[in-house]
């Protein structure tokens, strides 16, 4: 039975794509740094009929040693890692680079940019030795060069995470390994996470301007998570692209917003 680890998947994206993949027969490895939450989604998952086992464990993916804890636990309980997904991440403060502090900005790193990379490095490892396996990386704001206000450090991180992954992509298939590397763009989705900064310390306030363009664009993620998984399971493809928000799509929801009126914001 096949294996997928998620970080940060207590709630969100992460766990609904656990949702997906346990109704798809997969052992489900969930992580996070909330106990609490974490025991709750490894409840949601657990009633959720299928073959396969639920595990969970607290990660900090800022410690290399929690991520080294959490492969090897994994590999004691099941034995196999076919599909890792770095999706833990922190929102950036509604704020200018130079009014963030240290510590900000720190943890805006350390979280969003080095956690996918350390955590990629220990996994490849890990599926060298093994023969196989997968890993996805979790794209956002600024992937694109897309800018703005309040979202610049983020951004930063996210642009550099599909730098990151694509060199990863390409060091694959120059060695010509049997490890699938990708990235999943999931657009902007409707979560607590865009009204809250670095871990739900801090409250983001959303200027009208901002949620306009949400309800045009946004959807919640267990639309996007089931599209995610969907194509991840099927996918044989080195140094791919899972995107939710094609150009298309945001062409069409622009189109027909006058008509389709959509408030999340309720």
């Amino acid at each position: 039975m096949k294996t997928v680890v998620i970080t940060g998947s207590a709630r969100g994206l992460g766990l609904e794509m656990a949702k997906v993949f346990k109704k798809n027969n997969f052992n489900v490895v969930i992580s996070d740094l909330a106990l609490d939450k974490l025991e709750n989604a490894k409840n949601i998952l657990s009633n959720i009929k299928s073959d396969s086992e639920v595990l969970s464990t607290i990660c900090n993916v800022t410690y290399q040693e929690d991520i080294d804890n959490l492969i090897e636990l994994v590999n004691k309980t099941f034995g196999r890692i076919d599909i890792w997904i770095n999706n833990a991440g922190v929102n950036q403060p509604n704020k200018a680079i130079w009014e963030l502090s240290k510590e900000e900005i720190d943890m805006i790193i350390d979280v969003d940019l080095k956690g996918s990379i350390v955590a990629s490095k220990l996994v490849m490892n890990y599926m060298l030795k093994q023969g196989y396996g997968a890993i996805y990386n979790v794209e956002g704001y600024g992937s694109n060069d897309a800018m703005m206000l309040g979202l610049s450090l983020y951004g930063t991180s996210k642009r550099a995470i599909t730098y990151f992954t694509d060199s990863l992509a390409k060091e694959i298939a120059t060695k010509n390994l049997n490890i699938i590397v990708g990235k999943l763009s999931p657009g902007i989705m409707i979560t607590d996470f865009i009204t809250n900064a670095l871990g739900n310390k801090e409250k983001i306030v959303l200027d009208e301007k901002t949620k306009k363009v949400y309800n045009i664009l946004g959807d919640y993620p267990d639309v996007i998570a089931s599209y995610l998984v969907d194509k991840i399971i099927n996918n044989t493809k080195n140094g791919v692209r899972i995107n939710w928000l094609t150009n298309r799509k945001a062409f069409y929801r622009f189109l027909t917003s006058g008509f389709n009126k959509r408030n999340f914001f309720k």
